[in-house]
């Protein structure tokens, strides 16, 4: 992407020098920046500037972002230049429906008090097992829950993506659904929440993670899918059984009203056992609550219930860990969260443990031989 160089110029008596001491950039900042070129790839390693505190078109974040593509001898001038540059770009190559204005600018920004309930935030500032067992239920074995998001959060996202969609309709553009199994939903990165959604994963979900899923790297959390599912009425109507693709599920219903819905677990599996037998014990099904999380291994099998009535939104983070998934092409054992793999691994020990006892059983049976000398 490059701008065109063709910038409106005024008369000399209005440009003279780089600004107007106001933070307002004059028309000759952008006549020496206006040829310049995006670089082609992200400079990852750029600090960018912070830009919380304008108001501004689309969300700061997106200026964040966009100033890391900036070719380099942009990256050290002033605030107020790169974004005028930054604010050319975006006036030219966008036109006006493909600007997705926020409806609720505050859950653009991590703010926990306002996202959060008291408990789940003093759990998290101490970030200690314990503190984390005193909020947390295991009603089966790998799946968590607890209380997490305040209602008038859930109200604000849910108002959100309502708008986000209407939006979509309106410019006629086709939305990106969350996966191959929802017809209906969005992807949240889409419309500017990848910065919270991070947010959210690192500071919040990766914490719980490091204490309740350290074997399919809760510790190494490093990016996500985020996304929104809708239920019900005119909407996805159940969901099939399946396992997702991430290392850490984090699932928050949102509400509204409705019925039916509920998850169903049954048991964790590698890629090998994925279709096998469920246990008795691994059979487990969960009601939603609006505002409540359910936190589970990625390998975690599961479906939804029809929604039999009503409408229901959930947000869905799926945590990803490079480092596992790396580590994963070299595994040669059992992995020890497959429930699969570990019946069978009990199993070879079991038939190993019999092998011992009939040799050693037969050996006992066998008449002394007395060897002389």
């Amino acid at each position: 992407m490059s701008v065109d160089s063709s910038v409106d110029r005024r008369d000399e008596s209005q440009t003279a020098g780089n600004g107007n001491g106001n933070g307002v950039v004059t028309v000759c900042n952008r006549s020496i920046y206006s040829s310049q070129r995006l670089r082609l790839n992200r400079n990852e390693a750029h600090q960018s500037e912070n830009y919380d505190d304008l108001d501004l078109d689309f969300n700061s974040s997106l200026y964040g972002k966009l100033e890391q593509y900036l070719p380099p001898n942009m990256l050290t001038v002033a605030r107020d230049v790169k974004l005028e540059f930054m604010k050319e770009i975006l006036d030219r190559y966008l036109t006006e429906h493909d600007r997705i204005r926020p409806l609720h600018k505050q859950i653009y920004d991590m703010h926990p008090t306002t996202f959060f309930v008291p408990s789940f935030i003093k759990a998290i500032t101490e970030n200690t097992e314990e503190s984390l067992r005193s909020i947390i239920s295991e009603p089966s074995p790998g799946v968590y829950t607890f209380e997490m998001l305040q209602p008038d959060f859930c109200e604000l996202l849910l108002s959100e993506v309502e708008s986000f969609e209407k939006w979509v309709q309106e410019a006629k553009f086709k939305i990106m659904r969350p996966n191959t199994m929802n017809k209906y939903g969005a992807v949240l990165d889409d419309f500017g929440l990848e910065t919270m959604l991070d947010h959210l994963m690192n500071n919040f979900i990766r914490p719980i993670s490091k204490v309740f899923f350290p074997e399919v790297g809760g510790t190494s959390l490093d990016s996500h899918h985020g996304f929104v599912v809708e239920y019900g009425k005119d909407r996805d109507y159940e969901l099939g059984f399946h396992v997702d693709d991430s290392e850490v599920t984090l699932n928050v219903c949102l509400g509204k009203q409705f019925s039916g819905g509920e998850l169903f677990f049954r048991g964790v599996r590698c890629d090998k056992h994925v279709n096998t037998d469920t246990q008795p014990e691994e059979v487990f099904d969960y009601s939603h609550v609006p505002g409540h999380g359910v936190l589970h291994r990625g390998r975690h099998r599961h479906g939804a219930r029809p929604t039999t009535s009503g409408h229901r939104t959930n947000l869905l983070l799926w945590c990803r860990s490079s480092v596992f998934r790396e580590s994963r092409k070299y595994q040669r054992d059992f992995p020890n969260w497959c429930g699969e793999c570990l019946l069978e691994k009990k199993e070879r020990q079991r038939q190993s443990v019999e092998a011992t006892k009939k040799e050693l059983l037969k050996r006992e049976g066998e008449p002394m031989v007395s060897v002389i000398p």
